[in-house]
């Protein structure tokens, strides 16, 4: 398997089918998916907890019902997807880090009258609040109850069902809802983005057409199933490509999960950049050592982090880029075509564009279409629900690079760009000078009105010694124009960051305003 051709066709099946067919490939008896609980299951044993748990769900929920799903990164969330794609529900995977407001507005968006969870779950996590808060809208159901009440009768039907899956699991057409995601929120509120059974699956087979994965790797993901770099890619390629995937409930674990992959004996894992830098840090030597590569994504990876990682671990880091909306990977590098600086080339099937914005000289929009790209955004004013892109184009709001070899570069976000005296300037380079002058820290530049020039920028850093003029002495020396150095630098002991990784810009952009504000007066 791996290198095979990207065939559209092939992808169009449902979810459920692209399980049933993974498993007659590699066997039923494969064991497939393991967790921090260290029960590993195989294929057989995924569809016939998935017929158990999804005949409970069947009696509480109606057909293609959206079904909020509240769980960690875990054997039991892969269960339970697939349960409800067996009983032809869509899941809606919850960011439990979102915030009551968001979680509610999501779940409102989506038609969300029942959210899955776990009561070990919500304790170890300590969202009593929170789902107390999203209980008022919604019915919580809590997966325990559910395990409780399977009786002798659920659980032969699901043995006799998993004997012939085919004839027992819903009928669902490729190009119906296959998930809800929301979008991380780094830059405003979160959007759903309703992806197809296709959509999904489609994207798990051009990335698997375009890295070459060697059929007995064993997978590591931290990453949360809420964000779709961690379904797509941690959870859902491995499972319907034939490889064991270690399940971890959360990416903040800095010494368990070194030591984890160690254990397991992981040669593929997925991360963010400021996740592997602090896995790097919690690493003994070694821990690391059995992977041939990690595939970064969600944000641009350091030159450090590329050293750190040859030197102390012989790994090889592959960046890559995606969006919610495409499922989400549209470009990633691959190993012998790895180029630093660069998200790699384009997967096949991708069709995509350039737009040129006023103002920016340096790079152009990209705008994508393909097999994997989502149907649409939630709308509940829409007659079907969801707000249909114009010919199947989404545009990904991100200035980019792409040159004669096709290799992506990313400049920054469209709104990561602010005005000032006539000039756009790019957000993300006033944060590469600082990284470049300070490169043992974090830092993160956002934009304030200025009446007097338009906008001002704002850099928040880590370091607790940067100060406005040693970057203003750097940027001279380094050929950056004047304008493009913060005179204002906010220290901060860390740069907040989203579940997913991201820097929290919306969180920034209030702290930014509040410091402003309170020195003014």
């Amino acid at each position: 398997m791996g290198q095979q051709p990207f065939d559209p066709a092939h992808a169009r099946i449902s979810l459920f089918d692209a399980l049933l067919r993974a498993k007659r490939r590699r066997g039923g008896k494969t064991v497939i998916v393991e967790d921090h609980d260290r029960k590993p299951l195989s294929y057989d044993e995924v569809i016939r907890a998935a017929f158990a748990l999804g005949g409970r769900l069947k009696r509480i929920t109606a057909p293609r019902e959206a079904v909020g799903v509240l769980l960690p990164t875990g054997v039991g969330a892969v269960v339970t997807f697939f349960a409800l794609h067996a009983i032809g529900r869509t899941p809606a995977m919850l960011n439990f880090t979102a915030g009551p407001a968001n979680l509610n507005a999501g779940c409102a968006a989506a038609h969300v009258r029942r959210v899955l969870t776990a009561r070990r779950f919500v304790e170890q996590g300590q969202l009593e609040r929170l789902v107390g808060e999203l209980g008022q809208a919604v019915e919580i159901t809590y997966l325990e109850d559910l395990r409780e009440s399977l009786g002798l009768g659920d659980k032969l039907g699901a043995l006799v069902k998993s004997f012939a899956p085919s004839l027992f699991r819903a009928k669902v057409s490729p190009d119906e809802p296959g998930v809800v995601l929301f979008t991380s929120g780094s830059f405003g509120s979160p959007r759903g983005a309703v992806l197809s059974h296709a959509n999904i699956v489609s994207n798990v087979q051009q990335i698997y057409a375009h890295v070459r994965f060697d059929p007995n790797w064993r997978f590591f993901n931290p990453l949360p199933m809420f964000h779709c770099y961690g379904l797509t890619g941690g959870a859902l390629m491995p499972v319907l490509c034939g490889h064991k995937a270690f399940l971890y409930p959360s990416p903040l674990h800095f010494k368990e999960i070194p030591r984890l992959v160690r254990e397991t004996d992981a040669n593929v894992m997925f991360a963010t950049d400021t996740f592997a830098t602090q896995y790097a840090r919690g690493a003994q030597d070694g821990d690391l050592s059995s992977l041939v590569f990690m595939v970064l994504g969600a944000e641009r990876v350091k030159p450090e982090t590329r050293e750190v990682y040859q030197r102390r671990f012989g790994v090889e880091l592959l960046e890559g880029y995606g969006a919610t909306e495409a499922s989400p990977v549209i470009a990633v590098n691959q190993p012998g075509a790895n180029i630093a600086g660069s998200v790699g080339r384009i997967l096949p099937g991708i069709e995509w564009r350039l737009e040129e914005i006023p103002g920016i000289r340096e790079g152009k929009k990209l705008i994508v279409r393909g097999p994997n790209v989502m149907k649409g955004y939630l709308n509940p004013a829409a007659p079907d629900g969801v707000d249909a892109l114009p010919d199947g184009w989404h545009d990904t709001g991100d200035i980019v690079e792409i040159d004669a070899d096709g290799y992506v570069r990313i400049v920054g976000r469209a709104k990561r760009f602010a005005k000032i005296g006539g000039e756009m300037v790019s957000l993300n380079a006033v944060e590469t000078i600082a990284q470049k002058l300070w490169p043992l820290y974090n830092h993160a530049a956002i934009s304030l009105p200025c009446p007097r020039k338009g906008e001002r920028l704002v850099l928040f850093s880590d370091n607790p010694a940067a100060q406005s003029a040693d970057l203003m002495s750097f940027a001279q020396a380094e050929g950056a124009p004047e304008i493009s150095v913060p005179r204002k630098i906010v220290p901060l002991p860390q740069i907040p960051v989203l579940g997913t990784g991201k820097t929290d810009y919306v969180a920034l952009q209030r702290l930014a305003e509040e410091t402003i504000t309170s020195e003014a007066a």
